[in-house]
């Protein structure tokens, strides 16, 4: 998250797309892009999960990030690259842009900005929060 906001980027974790998979974190770029940044631990965790793909269709650009042992040969060449040493964070590859639809790219920013917002308003209100996400789950 430092990495985003050193860069001007506004991120959220763990977004629920509409096609059902959860971005990592999704960041609304300076631009009005956004970026999807997949973490990665290992590289069995990158070599399992075979649903990253799918994160390019609501996202401007796609960035892996990963730490220094990463093997970074495993990663895609049509992806950014991020390399995590504990706190400090470095791109090494610029994510190539797949601009998204406007009609998607109005979707989507809909769709964060509920998200940012209702987890704004869960922090300065827990309890009307955990009520209204109660109330919404019986209709």
């Amino acid at each position: 998250m430092r990495f985003c906001a050193l860069r001007r980027w506004a991120p959220v974790a763990e977004v629920p797309l509409p096609n059902g998979r959860r971005a990592d974190i999704l960041a609304l770029l300076p631009d009005g892009g956004f970026a999807a940044i997949e973490v990665k631990s290992c590289a069995r965790d990158f070599l399992s999960d075979g649903k990253w793909p799918e994160y390019r269709d609501y996202a401007d650009r796609l960035y892996f990030a990963v730490d220094l042992d990463f093997p970074q040969h495993l990663l895609p060449e049509d992806a950014g690259l991020i390399v995590a040493d504990g706190p400090e964070a470095a791109l090494l590859r610029e994510a190539p842009a797949h601009p998204l639809a406007p009609a998607r790219r109005r979707a989507l920013l809909h769709r964060y900005a509920v998200l940012a917002a209702s987890r704004l308003a869960a922090l300065a209100d827990p309890a009307g929060s955990a009520e209204l996400r109660a109330a919404l789950r019986v209709e």
